[in-house]
């Protein structure tokens, strides 16, 4: 056992003096002075913080290396750089590209998560996706929504993709989402140009979340919801890059505003560049230069993903909002493990829970 003495954790949305017993990976006992037996390991946590651990439900890379290209000891460089930067649940987020290169690279994921616990799922980004709206994806591996397609890649991942973005305005795309929602798989809208209508139709078939709101997505009309509108409307879940340029601070203030703190999923959407200097970089095969931090693929204005960490993301939405601590944290905890149906597990330090926290001060 493992006790955590003397911190301050966040219990109930309250920072409280109270000590911590883990056991094989559990919390078992949250109460204060606990008195340890000799065989218990003591983590004195005086003057520090306990918070729960972060969740990244949309990251492709970090530390030089990119989940749709790297070998296996390059996914652990990448994994070393989430554990550092508080991150304790990751859905390595693989993005449109050719059938042979998905595969396997989901593939090596399913690998990497047998020494890497924080994998606790796959998000899959395409290639179900719009022309129009596809971002930094590249348009000649888009393809329309199949369910024989989608379990090809689930048998490569073996059975680890959790999320899927899709954008529902496609052919067949609400029977499909239909389909993997049932298979308790959740689907995201994204790289979208729908009209409200359509999206309104891919909620009731089973969607539950929007996908880097305000991202290649169909924007707010006075005459039509479109994505962004639908996306704020509804009861569904939204992902927010909190770095201050996909996303204006004032629009995410908007965003939280409208939907409320426990509807907002904060994402990092990292690529390859986070961590490292200025320079070009690849993103799933394709040139990325980057400036001052900003990710931009080559002699284009287009945004390709961005170089934000969770930790930084997390002080991003309360320097942005002026949410306290314990609010702000709910976009990078117990929202995110919502929407991926992991509550019971992660998000929040309680009995029973994972002992998945982060200790910082």
């Amino acid at each position: 056992m493992i006790l955590y003495k003397n911190g301050h954790a966040l219990i109930n949305g309250k920072l409280v003096k109270t000590d911590i017993v883990a056991n094989h990976g559990r919390i078992i006992e949250i109460s204060p002075d606990v008195v340890p037996d000799d065989e218990t390991e003591v983590v004195d946590c005086a003057h520090r913080y306990i918070l729960p651990a972060l969740v990244d439900v949309h990251t492709h890379g970090a530390n030089g290396y990119d989940f749709n290209t790297a070998d296996l000891d390059g996914m652990k460089k990448i994994m070393e750089f989430y554990v550092a930067h508080g991150v304790g649940t990751v859905f390595p987020t693989v993005m449109t590209d050719s059938d042979e290169n998905i595969c396997r690279q989901l593939a090596l994921i399913a690998e990497l998560a047998k020494d890497y616990p924080e994998i606790k799922g796959i998000h899959l980004e395409g290639p179900f996706l719009s022309k129009e709206y596809c971002g930094a994806m590249p348009v000649e591996y888009l393809q329309k929504p199949s369910m024989d397609k989608f379990l090809t890649y689930q048998k490569a991942a073996e059975g680890k993709i959790k999320l899927v973005t899709v954008a529902p305005e496609l052919p067949h795309a609400l029977a499909f989402i239909s389909e993997v929602s049932d298979s308790k798989v959740v689907v995201s809208l994204g790289h979208s140009g729908a009209d409200g209508e359509t999206v309104e139709k891919a909620l009731k078939a089973g969607a539950k979340s929007f996908t880097h709101f305000g991202n290649a997505m169909s924007g707010l009309d006075r005459r039509n919801l479109n994505v962004v509108g639908s996306a704020m409307l509804s009861d569904a879940f939204c992902e927010v890059i909190c770095d201050g340029k996909h996303v204006d601070k004032d629009v995410l203030r908007l965003l939280i505003k409208t939907k409320g703190v426990n509807k907002v999923v904060g994402v990092t959407d990292s690529m390859m560049a986070t961590g490292m200097p200025d320079g070009v970089y690849i993103l799933a095969n394709q040139r990325v230069q980057v400036v001052n931090g900003d990710a931009k693929l080559a002699g284009t204005n287009t945004r390709a993903g961005s170089t934000l960490d969770a930790y930084q993301g997390l002080a991003n939405v309360v320097t942005f909002t002026g949410l306290p601590l314990n609010e702000a944290i709910k976009l990078w905890t117990v929202n995110p493990a919502k929407l991926v149906g992991l509550s019971d597990r992660i998000g929040t330090i309680e009995i029973g829970k994972d002992a998945d926290f982060i200790i910082f001060g």
